[in-house]
């Protein structure tokens, strides 16, 4: 009965007798079912992108963020509940400020990870709370380069070239397998990233979405973290279409070869 959770999954403090926690993986089947994110740690910067569905065509176009700004060189995205994401960026936001009282200089990425990652790690051990249902990237730019990670609903946190979370993560994950990371430019990755998208779309295609990206550069952003400009966000949208154009040809006269034979 352990395996489905029965009589083990009522409390974060509480293990099964084979020791898993069911609620911290019931956090990770929330993020599983959320819109895919990803991170991508090139040659020169940091990329990254996230597929916000539309649930109503009432909704203001890019309104509500799920890519947001840290500190002016620290960027996160992350997948699951949305509000969950909202608290952590505050906390980011507070130990960034605390970091930088203290010591005078800005938070260096492995920091602000570290400080996270046990900060949701704390939320998996007490009766009185629930863990993030969320997974998150976080990336920037500090004195010793450019940095990516990953904080999972446990508090673990990872070092990455590139990473993916979401519903389409695993058809993600493939076509960054396929990119030459970190060797790759911050310009020809944003390209990347929104047939990356585009592609694990497929998971959601019955619904519409907005294709958020946002980079960090020391030469396009002056190490900041930002949106990507309207035009080369409509060009790489115009990349992932066409491409999605071609894969769609290619199946069609696919189909057609085996009707023939």
């Amino acid at each position: 009965m352990t395996s489905i959770g029965t009589g083990y999954d009522l409390s974060n403090s509480i293990f099964s007798p084979d020791g898993r926690n069911f609620q911290v993986e019931y956090a990770a089947k929330a993020v599983e079912n959320a819109g895919t994110s990803i991170g991508i740690k090139c040659e020169d910067g940091i990329v990254f992108a996230t597929e916000k569905l539309v649930s109503s065509k009432l909704l203001v176009s890019g309104a509500n963020k799920r890519i947001q700004t840290i500190d002016r060189h620290i960027g996160v995205v992350s997948s699951g509940l949305v509000p969950d994401g909202r608290h952590i960026v505050n906390r980011g936001r507070q130990e960034s400020k605390s970091y930088k009282g203290i010591f005078k200089q800005p938070i260096s990425i492995p920091q602000i990870a570290s400080r996270l990652g046990n900060y949701v790690q704390v939320y998996t051990t007490a009766n009185s709370v629930r863990p993030f249902g969320i997974s998150t990237i976080v990336g920037g730019h500090d004195s010793q380069g450019y940095h990516l990670y990953m904080i999972e609903p446990s508090g673990v946190y990872w070092g990455y070239q590139g990473i993916a979370v979401g519903k389409g993560r695993q058809s993600a994950k493939s076509e960054l397998e396929k990119l030459k990371l970190p060797g790759i430019k911050v310009k020809d990755a944003i390209k990347e990233a929104a047939k990356i998208i585009y592609t694990a779309h497929e998971d959601f295609k019955d619904k519409d979405f907005e294709l958020e990206m946002s980079w960090i550069s020391e030469e396009f952003t002056n190490g900041r973290h930002e949106f990507v400009p309207e035009d080369l966000l409509a060009e790489a949208k115009k990349y992932a279409e066409e491409d999605e154009d071609e894969d769609d040809e290619d199946d069609e006269d696919d189909e057609d070869e085996e009707m023939a034979e």
